[in-house]
């Protein structure tokens, strides 16, 4: 049942994202131009998302699941190091070239080789970048 959630939650947030517009990466681009033709799309997108989670958030505190466990806990929310380098470098990319990890899969299903090289370079930096700081993490350590 659990697989089925997903899936369906899944296919619900792509189809938003093609919905609105936020698969392409010129209207995302468009909305990190300030100071050309800045398009505000994305930050209602955005707040469509954000507002309904905070409202889960609050609504289901002492509650479990309807397919067992629990709901898991809010993160806390520490500013380090890793997070901003994380940012900064999520933020780069993002300017470049328009796509996050969620659009990158939704806009795989109208095709295109920049989709898949797109898709190639950001699992190929997910994986490489634990094994990057376990090095960085030794070298700082003996230092």
């Amino acid at each position: 049942m659990k697989l089925v959630i997903s899936l369906l939650s899944g296919a619900l947030f792509g189809a938003g994202l093609h919905v609105s517009g936020m698969t392409d990466t010129a209207r995302v681009r468009g909305f990190l131009d300030f100071a050309g033709n800045w398009d505000p799309t994305l930050m209602f997108v955005m707040g469509g998302a954000i507002l309904p989670m905070l409202l889960a958030w609050r609504l289901t505190r002492g509650r479990a699941p309807l397919t067992g466990g629990t709901f898991p806990t809010q993160a806390p929310q520490v500013i380090s190091r890793p997070l901003i380098a994380g940012s900064v470098l999520f933020g780069i990319g993002w300017g470049l070239v328009g796509l996050c990890p969620g659009p990158a899969l939704a806009s795989l299903s109208y095709g295109g080789w920049q989709g898949i090289v797109f898709l190639g370079a950001m699992l190929t930096g997910m994986w490489s970048v634990p094994r990057l700081r376990r090095v960085l993490d030794t070298r700082t350590t003996h230092a």
